[in-house]
């Protein structure tokens, strides 16, 4: 997920729970009564996208997608492991053909019943290149994803994805090309809800107020750039946890410290999204409701080498990760909120291993410099770091820019984007040349989710390949790792993926994430998963 998940879970879960339990974290018991129903507001970053969960694959879309709708299998938030939601089974034989069955009692929030073609029809819309869906590389390994997805110029010559068939109301099968043994992790990410038929009406519309199966419905329309109300669903199953507040109000902000000064004065009730102001005084001031514990995410410094060709040698690439202080940028920049990065794989993620970076993520400016002059240096001895300005991202960037001015010789100057969709509109469209801020959170908790939805050839028409990196044996190890009999070889076959990654450095990865949140003694219950999500479903007003 663009920063807002793929069989059998590899959870070292041990490792996980060691993790969480060295950081502080909400308590989500209290000694204070809980009051029924209320409302109450939370922070939001403008999403980029209509809230259409097969087209959303940015953090704050995803929020609340999350919200609105409800997939097949969520994720433990103490292991990450998959556990079933919608779905009542999903079993394979051999990881290739798979059959799900439905549990009864889910219905969208225009009353339609949740069934079996609600995801067939659904999976089929994304999978369409047609469509331009982001999550269009998810549905890569069903069969006859080629059919509908030939590649650029090229015209679908089907409909539907032959491997999608609806046995009965409650059931379907899917077959997969090749078998892929994180395919039932893979499917509580967005691309994989449901959609009811309205949907296929005006797919624009229903964006602007989606009709979702989730324990949140949309309460109006989506107000862009202001706010997205929902209200709970009342026929959401109760065994499924029902929302206990009656409300939630998004409220967009375009400054986190804007934000934190409104949950200060209880504006707002919680925001997951802290600005570099505040972290050096939040835990003090919230005490036990600040949020402080390990995050998916990873963020990186990303280069256009498809096309700029100022950033095309892996040299040039490599002396600027070497010229960048990741201790400094960490402790100073972001109180310790944030980790040095040493992998493109995040630490909670199995398969993930400490300095898999190697003198790549060494801070050397000597040595940075050397490389850097013998490969040639950048045109005009200059560089350009474009960053979103409403993600609280300035200050890194601008430390960054200036190691990199120090270390390297050279002159940097800073392009910021008013809101993350704005970059990622202008990445995506080839229209913005300089290097970039760039996150990722993970869809699924699978290692194969830090590669190819980031780095494959596929993913930069239909996904976040924003720097259109190719390489083939990188391509040729991701389909070994698939299709590999154990989870320990897949595993050390995505090493291997990962490792042409270190060698290459498509983005530099800079820090991976803490999660920082705060919340307002209005509320209980309070908390976020690996992913930055808020548990709104669970939250209640504190007496």
């Amino acid at each position: 997920m663009r920063g807002a998940t793929q069989t059998k879970w590899l959870v070292a879960a041990t490792a996980i729970a060691l993790a969480a339990t060295a950081c502080s974290t909400s308590s989500k018991s209290s000694d204070s009564k809980s009051v029924s129903g209320g409302t109450i507001a939370v922070q939001l970053g403008e999403p980029q996208h209509g809230l259409v969960p097969q087209n959303t694959a940015e953090s704050e879309g995803s929020e609340v997608v999350g919200a609105v709708f409800a997939g097949l299998v969520d994720y433990d938030r103490k292991t990450n492991a998959p556990k079933l939601r919608i779905a009542e089974s999903i079993e394979s034989p051999d990881s290739k053909v798979w059959t799900i069955k439905l549990k009864d009692g889910y219905t969208f929030h225009n009353g339609e019943k949740v069934t079996a073609k609600s995801f067939v029809d659904a999976w089929n819309w994304g999978a369409n290149q047609e469509n331009a869906a982001e999550g269009l590389p998810f549905y890569s390994k069903i069969e006859g994803s080629e059919e509908l997805a030939p590649g650029k110029g090229k015209t679908p010559t089907a409909k539907e994805l032959k491997g999608l068939k609806v046995v009965d109301d409650k059931t379907f099968t899917v077959t997969l090309s090749a078998p892929f043994s994180q395919f039932k992790t893979m499917l509580g990410y967005n691309p994989f809800y449901p959609l009811p038929q309205a949907f296929f009406a005006d797919p624009k519309a229903f964006g602007e107020k989606p009709i979702g199966n989730g324990p949140f419905e949309m309460d109006g329309a989506w107000e862009h750039n202001k706010q997205i109300k929902v209200k709970r669903y009342e026929n959401f199953p109760a065994s499924d946890g029902k929302a206990k507040l009656d409300g939630v109000t998004f409220k967009v902000y375009d400054n986190l410290d804007t934000a934190y000064n409104d949950l200060r004065a209880d504006n707002i009730q919680a925001t997951d999204k802290l600005p570099i102001s505040a972290l050096s005084t939040v835990k003090n001031e919230f005490g036990d409701r600040y949020i402080y514990k390990p995050e998916s995410g990873v963020g990186y410094i990303g280069f256009p080498i498809s096309t700029n060709p100022a950033f095309a040698k892996a040299e040039i690439r490599k002396a600027i990760s070497m010229a960048i202080d990741r201790e400094a940028i960490t402790k100073t920049i972001f109180s310790g909120t944030r980790v040095p990065a040493d992998d493109f794989v995040n630490p909670l993620i199995p398969g993930y291993r400490k300095g898999a970076m190697g003198d790549a993520a060494k801070y050397d400016p000597a040595k940075a410099k050397e490389l850097f002059t013998q490969a040639g240096g950048l045109p005009g001895n200059t560089l350009e770091l474009g960053y979103n300005a409403d993600g609280g991202h300035k200050e890194w960037i601008e430390a960054v820019g200036n190691q990199l001015k120090k270390n390297l010789g050279i002159e940097v100057t800073f392009k910021p984007f008013e809101k993350f969709g704005k970059i990622l509109d202008a990445l995506g469209a080839n229209q913005y040349q300089g290097a970039f801020r760039m996150a990722w959170s993970m869809d699924y908790p699978s290692i194969e989710d830090y590669l190819r939805p980031i780095f494959s050839k596929i993913a930069i028409d239909n996904g976040s390949n924003y720097g259109g990196y190719v390489n083939d044996k990188f391509e040729t190890l991701l389909d070994q790792a698939d299709q590999a009999k154990t989870d320990d070889e897949a595993i050390k076959l995505y090493q291997q993926a990962d490792d042409i990654l270190v060698q290459d450095l498509p983005y530099i990865p800079v820090y991976t994430y803490m999660s920082s949140a705060a919340y307002s003694k209005k509320i209980k219950n309070f908390d976020t998963d690996a992913q930055g999500r808020m548990n709104l479903a669970e939250v209640e007003l504190a007496g």
